[in-house]
């Protein structure tokens, strides 16, 4: 792959397979270089392979399908140009998509009430003289933010409490109904008078006529997600409206009754997602036990649990089963989601009675998955392969894994495609390191670039990485691996760099690279290169810190000063007492202590608006190298955020590849010295 490659890359949502079990939507995104954007619809997949996928939306940005109970609506997030994602409907059968809300900050998201009638939804509620919600009052004009909590701003996002995420819920309109016609004249300044008169008294504003009236069912200074309806058509969400919720991490799922007080219904457990069961006896929520701080996430592994009569079970290993995301319905007492075995995610099925399975699927990794109607021994997945980036698949109880799409294939179809060599090095102290390694074509000795993955609670895998196809397509080795304090290992493996970052960790890697370089004649043991990204920044500063064996190296959007963390960083108020422990314990953990050591030559890569791992430290890391003489440069995106190289804007991310490579091609070039090309 090369980075003109990138819009070539797709991405999957989650599968949706409809009630009559003969077929499922996905959404398919691409990066596009024209819009600058990302761009995509829904599509239609045949299960039986009988026919073609096909588009069934036309959409700019069509993402996050859900069918209607009975199959005949779907439900989608729809983003167009200059404006916010809203939710709208469409016949399954086809037809003109309606839109169904009008949310100032846009829309996340929804679910389907039991009975297909009404729809509840999350929104942002912008602060009344904040974004855009007063003519001519820019960004820049607006009134200052008095804060008084430690939560107050999310990479990707700003600030957050003056614009709170709350819970809504909207009639479902008839699709074949009259459609809306937009006011003018004397109607619309009625429109405008009424909402503006709304607005001053703090009720909430009149629909635009343009989408069906909402009711908002969530007030006061608190934020919700993950929206679903309880068997008694009862709306649910996550919420943290604890008294100490500005000091922790803790969230309950909470019932909203109309016009009732919130009532908590996960039994105690911290928890951020549910769902009930399809016989409605059990309700399933997504959690994870926080310690008696409530901020004691090291290598905490979320899981899967059981809550009936308002008692809550623990039906996943919390030291082995690491569950990484979502929650579908599985028969009529159970549970589809995914975790992450050894760097693979893998769907899991849990019923109430405590039954686990892991679906094997080899080297198949598993984003996302749905049960097939009448078919317990099937499920439909998007899915991750060494040679695919994103596609749907039909996965047996056996392993057995059938494409059905193509979506990537014009990506394979432009270059080969690397696939891993699997290894486990042994640590100094005999711990077995687990990774992988890809090599470019022909016998090398190829340079070589070790790669350190973020988190640090992350994993890398043997699936489809667009990051290591380019390296490797620009003729470098890439070297991969787990090392302790990475998740899908187990609760041990990740907690053990709690309060000592840089000790293990640092072990495990170069133990993993002197293995690989020893295994493989294929690469060039002399010419080695290091790169990490946030805590893989971290990673690969501390070992230059530590060592001048490196040819080069690439320190992105790093965690590099544990003491510019607090209060720069959106996570800084814990993040930094969890993992590097107390005060007097973080210039040994940190990399910015250590910078006057380097002589590696570094580029220092790095977004303006990181909220995550903040530009400053990147900036007094940089200058202290050039004071010191170190070859050193600095770039810097602007307006992008701490997700750039995933999903920062396609013109960004094309132009940092080619940074990089050009970073690379002029510090460890491909050929080594002396040697004749061509």
């Amino acid at each position: 792959m090369r980075p003109e490659d990138l819009p070539l890359l797709p991405t999957l949502s989650a599968p949706q397979v409809h009630p009559d079990g003969g077929w499922a939507v996905v959404a398919v995104t691409f990066p596009n270089l024209d819009a600058d954007a990302y761009v995509g619809q829904l599509w239609r997949v045949d299960l039986t392979g009988a026919e073609p996928p096909r588009r069934l939306t036309r959409g700019l940005n069509d993402t996050a399908p859900r069918f209607s109970p009975d199959g005949s609506l779907l439900g989608f997030v729809r983003s167009v140009p200059d404006g916010k994602p809203q939710l709208y409907i469409v016949p399954s059968a086809g037809g003109e998509p309606v839109q169904v809300t009008d949310a100032p900050l846009g829309v996340g998201a929804f679910a389907f009430s039991p009975d297909g009638r009404r729809l509840a939804y999350v929104a942002r509620v912008p602060e009344e003289g904040r974004y855009g919600t007063l003519d001519g009052v820019a960004a820049d004009a607006e009134d200052p933010r008095r804060i008084t909590t430690l939560k107050f701003q999310a990479n990707g996002l700003g600030w957050t409490n003056d614009r709170r995420r709350h819970l809504f819920e909207v009639d479902v309109p008839d699709p074949y109904g009259e459609p809306p016609v937009p006011p003018r004249g004397r109607a619309a300044k009625a429109l405008a008078d009424a909402r503006a008169a709304a607005v001053a008294s703090g009720a909430e504003p009149p629909a635009s006529g343009l989408v069906p009236p909402t009711t908002r069912l969530t007030t006061g200074d608190f934020d919700h997600d993950a929206p679903v309806y309880l068997p008694d058509g009862v709306v649910a969400a996550a919420s943290a409206r604890h008294e100490g919720r500005d000091r922790d991490l803790r969230s309950e799922i909470f019932r909203y009754p109309s016009g009732g007080e919130p009532e908590p219904v996960s039994g105690g457990v911290n928890a951020y997602e549910a769902l009930p069961a399809a016989d409605g006896a059990t309700l399933f929520v997504l959690g994870a036990d926080l310690g008696e701080t409530g901020r004691d996430f090291v290598g905490r592994l979320g899981g899967v649990f059981a809550v009936t009569d308002g008692q809550a079970r623990r039906l996943t290993d919390p030291d082995t089963l690491q569950i990484e995301r979502g929650l579908a319905p599985y028969g009529t007492d159970g549970v589809l989601t995914v975790a992450n075995d050894r760097g693979v995610t893998r769907a899991i099925t849990v019923r109430a009675d405590g039954t686990v399975r892991v679906w094997p699927s080899g080297n198949v990794a598993v984003l996302a998955a749905a049960e097939v109607p009448g078919d317990p021994g099937r499920l439909v997945a998007s899915v991750l392969t060494p040679t695919a980036p994103a596609e749907l698949a039909l996965l047996d109880a056996d392993g057995a894994v059938r494409l059905l799409t193509d979506f990537s294939g014009a990506l394979r179809a432009a270059g080969r495609v690397a696939e891993p060599l699997e290894l486990t090095a042994a640590a100094p102290d005999g711990y077995p390191v687990h990774g992988w390694v890809f090599v470019p074509e022909g016998p090398g000795p190829h340079p070589v670039l070790l790669n350190v993955h973020g988190g640090p609670h992350s994993s890398y895998g043997p699936g489809f990485f667009d990051e290591f196809q380019v390296y490797v397509a620009a003729g470098y080795a890439v070297v991969a691996c787990n090392p302790r304090g990475s998740g899908g290992y187990g609760f041990d493996h990740g907690r053990v760099i709690k309060n000592a970052m840089g000790t293990l960790d640092a072990d495990d890697v170069l133990a993993f690279l002197d293995h690989a370089l020893a295994t493989l004649p294929a690469l060039d043991a002399d010419r080695v290169g290091v790169m990490g990204g946030s805590y893989g920044g971290y990673l690969t500063a501390w070992l230059i810190g530590h060592t001048d064996r490196f040819a080069a190296a690439v320190v992105e959007r790093g965690y590099l000063d544990p003491h510019s963390f607090v209060g720069h960083s959106d996570i800084g108020w814990f993040f930094i007492e969890e993992y590097n422990g107390s005060p007097d314990t973080w210039d040994a953990q940190s990399p910015m202590a250590l910078v006057d050591r380097v002589r590696t030559p570094t580029l220092v890569l790095h977004s303006e608006q990181d909220l995550r791992c903040p530009l400053g430290p990147a900036l007094r890391y940089y200058t202290r190298l050039v004071q010191n003489g170190v070859d050193a440069e600095l770039l810097v995106f602007p307006g992008e955020n701490h997700e750039l190289s995933r999903s920062g804007r396609p013109h960004h991310r094309v132009q940092r590849f080619a940074a990089i490579l050009d970073w690379w091609a002029r510090h460890l070039p491909v050929a080594a010295p002396g040697t004749l090309v061509g």
